[in-house]
């Protein structure tokens, strides 16, 4: 008996169908999904809602608000002033406005973000399309690189090398911060890759005299999309925390506003024993809001990536709703 047959002689529902309770059950788990125009991502994904509202606003906030605020580094305002009228989120112990601080290091911590995650992404593209693709010899010395840059512990490294640097710039950060951060995604896309080679339409344009860069690019790459999606969101989160990681130990942009340096001058400035909670809760609010906005979307991406994500609960659900039923009958 086949799986779907398991399934519906367990149910009691026909997919597509309502329920008792009036409440489409959905494709069953492995069936195709539906087209049209939710065909590529999840119907009524909440999370990819959310996500996208999250990351936009921020990113809104980023743009819009350091035209409408004070110069950050201007000290002629009262010392730690709690928020007031005149300053939403109070002022630091040099007499800094928060919200312009917090504005411009919206805008450090995102260029942060997508440069490294960019950086991160064409490595990964370089030492797991490449390698997955090519095999023999060429495969082994790609991998064998990529597994050595596993190995070696990723924040450490970023540590020393920032160490090394006198003048630390946001792009010199976010460079350390991707060239460390691509070996997972590189060892994933291997993967994927070396799968994807076999398929027979790869090897029918090999037959037709195709070359291999327009087969990577037409034949592989699109059906990578959803996967170098995923890959990119989480180096841009991996990212933030770690600049945010090592300008609260001394080692972020020293020319930089961003919301790390924030929370480094609250540190440094005692802000927590002098109860000064408007200094570094906003800053630790931010971080948290992106990182949390980039990994709803992430999570809407792995249901693209892998429907019985969004299949399995409405199943559950069935199933438990007919043993309830079976349970109330007997």
């Amino acid at each position: 008996m086949s799986d779907t047959q398991n399934v519906l002689q367990t149910t009691g529902v026909i997919p597509g169908e309502s329920s008792e309770a009036g409440t489409d059950i959905g494709p069953l788990p492995g069936a195709p999904a539906p087209r049209g125009r939710h065909g590529l991502l999840p119907g009524r994904s909440s999370k990819f809602v959310l996500g996208v509202s999250l990351v936009t606003a921020i990113v809104l906030f980023a743009i819009v608000a350091p035209f409408f605020v004070q110069d950050p580094r201007n000290s002629d305002n009262p010392n730690l002033a709690p928020p007031s009228a005149e300053h939403l989120l109070g002022t630091t112990k040099l007499g800094n406005d928060v919200l312009a601080q917090l504005a411009h290091g919206a805008l450090g911590s995102l260029q942060v973000g997508v440069v490294a995650g960019g950086i991160a992404l064409v490595l990964s593209l370089v030492f797991g399309v490449l390698a997955g693709y090519l095999g023999g010899w060429r495969e082994d010395l790609l991998a064998l690189f990529t597994n050595v840059m596993i190995v070696i512990p990723g924040l450490p490294l970023v540590m020393v090398i920032a160490a090394f640097a006198q003048q630390r710039s946001w792009l010199l950060v976010a460079g350390v911060l991707g060239i460390t951060a691509w070996a997972g995604g590189a060892y994933v896309l291997r993967l994927q890759t070396r799968s994807l080679r076999s398929r027979d339409y790869v090897s029918a344009a090999k037959v037709a005299g195709e070359r291999p860069h327009r087969i990577i690019l037409v034949e592989i790459m699109p059906n990578l999309l959803p996967l170098l999606a995923s890959q990119l969101l989480l180096s841009i989160i991996f990212a933030v925390l770690g600049e945010a990681g090592l300008s609260y130990l001394g080692l972020g942009p020293n020319s930089s506003i961003t919301w790390g340096t924030v929370l480094n001058d609250a540190q440094s400035g005692q802000a927590l024993a002098q109860g000064a909670w408007w200094w570094f809760i906003p800053p630790g609010i931010m971080i948290a809001l992106l990182g949390c906005g980039l990994a709803l979307i992430n999570f809407a991406i792995d249901e693209i990536i892998n429907p019985r994500l969004r299949t399995a609960p409405a199943a559950a659900r069935s199933v438990r709703k007919a043993a309830k039923t079976k349970g109330v009958t007997a």
